[in-house]
């Protein structure tokens, strides 16, 4: 089968050279049964193409399993993958198969592979080397005719550097790379999907479909589109339904594209020095020592520029104060004191500072699992209980979110 007719089978819209060569190369491995690793950001449709390689396969008439690693909980993602046995684990009341077993002749589709924990993907390498794999709380070695094809939006080789990822396994899976593009890099299809998703929703709600002006077409493709396809069928069906006149121009489009995706929630980035291994928890010490470093060489600055004299009233109306929970931030001006040369935020928990400003409450506890399960019970309130995007904007996986849930015990 050419891409051309990939293309109308699988509903593909697009014409970019990079996306023809991906759908090439599927059509071309899918012969085989090579293993093979889809990368590409989240939203670009990478799940479109273990369903080409399948059809297009000798196994095409076996049972095919689309398996997403990353919103199954680490204590039951061995069993769901290997099966178990009666009495393995508490709940065990019965054998189980796993995926492993119930698609055999058949494909397997491991999605987000790179959250898979490192015990797992032992198992894993294990059955892409021999095919065998063993039940979870069994002894007996059994056989397994699986093709797997896996996809990530994760950087594995930054993983594998981290020590979170093995690094014989991404080998194994990577043996045919296919690359999927951003939608960033496809410009040109952007009006043409747009076009589609506006004429499928109108035909499903019996509205006339939106079109675009030439200036909104412009601005439609400039735009990032840190969601990829997804991020553009939601933005063309929330116009659809919101706006009254069909003929979007870029003014009104402009209102739909956010210019930064915010998170009220503090958020832990990754740093090129931080340590391999390095825990969620061992991060959140480093920033609250790194903070509490720059808060006592901000004071010794400000100690310094004022010659160590307790600051005046005139000196506090000119520089206002501003407090932000226990926090004090005050604003020093170049001209008070003379020897200062360029403003700065001093940053000062307010039951320390002396300027009087005390709050007179107790400190804030620095207890880090109290801290953690507060981030994570706003996390779940702003996001309404959707443990997904709470797990995104909180910066981890949707896997350690449900455990700390757990371990927690929030009740949502």
């Amino acid at each position: 089968m050419d891409v051309q007719a990939i293309k109308r089978t699988f509903g593909i819209i697009g014409t970019d050279p990079e996306l023809d060569r991906a759908i090439g190369i599927a059509a071309q491995v899918a012969a085989t049964d090579l293993t093979v690793l889809i990368t590409g950001e989240s939203g670009t449709g990478k799940d479109v193409f273990p369903k080409i390689i399948h059809q297009n396969s000798a196994r095409k008439h076996g049972q095919y399993f689309a398996v997403n690693c990353g919103a199954i909980p680490e204590g039951t993602i061995d069993s769901e993958l290997f099966g178990h046995e009666k009495g393995s684990f508490t709940g065990a009341v019965n054998e189980r198969k796993g995926y492993f077993e119930i698609a055999d002749k058949g494909t397997l589709f491991l999605d987000e592979v790179g959250e898979l924990p490192l015990s797992t993907q032992a198992r894993l390498l294990r059955v892409l080397e021999n095919g065998e794999f063993i039940r979870v709380g069994g002894n007996k070695v059994m056989k397994t005719d699986v093709r797997i094809v896996a996809a990530t939006n994760v950087d594995l080789p930054l993983a594998i550097e981290k020590g979170r990822f093995r690094e014989d396994l991404y080998y194994r899976l990577n043996t045919i790379p296919i690359h999927i593009p951003a939608l960033r890099e496809r410009k040109a299809d952007i009006p043409l999907l747009f076009r589609k998703f506006a004429t499928d929703f109108a035909e499903r709600n019996h509205i006339p479909a939106i079109t675009l002006t030439p200036d909104a077409v412009k601005m439609l493709e400039n735009y990032r589109w840190d969601g990829n396809v997804r991020q553009l069928k939601n933005v063309t069906e929330q116009i659809s339904i919101m706006e009254t006149e069909r003929n979007i121009t870029a003014e009104t489009l402009a209102k739909y594209l956010p210019n930064r995706v915010q998170s009220a929630l503090p958020m832990l980035l990754p740093r090129e020095d931080t340590p391999d291994g390095m825990s969620e928890r061992d991060l959140l010490y480093r920033v609250l020592f790194d903070m509490k470093k720059d808060i006592a060489e901000l004071r010794a600055q400000v100690n310094n520029m004022s010659g160590n004299r307790p600051m005046e009233p005139n000196y506090m109306q000119a520089n206002p104060v501003t407090q932000i929970g226990n926090t004090v931030v005050t604003r020093v001006s170049q001209s008070e004191p003379e020897e200062a040369e360029q403003e700065f935020a001093e940053f000062v928990p307010a039951e320390e500072t002396h300027y009087g400003a005390s709050t007179g409450s107790a400190p804030e506890s620095l207890s880090l699992e109290h801290h953690e399960k507060e981030m994570i019970i706003k996390a779940l309130e702003t996001h309404r209980g959707k443990r997904k995007d709470a797990a995104k904007a909180l910066g981890i996986s949707e896997r350690t979110l449900y455990r700390k849930i757990n371990e927690y015990g929030i009740d949502l």
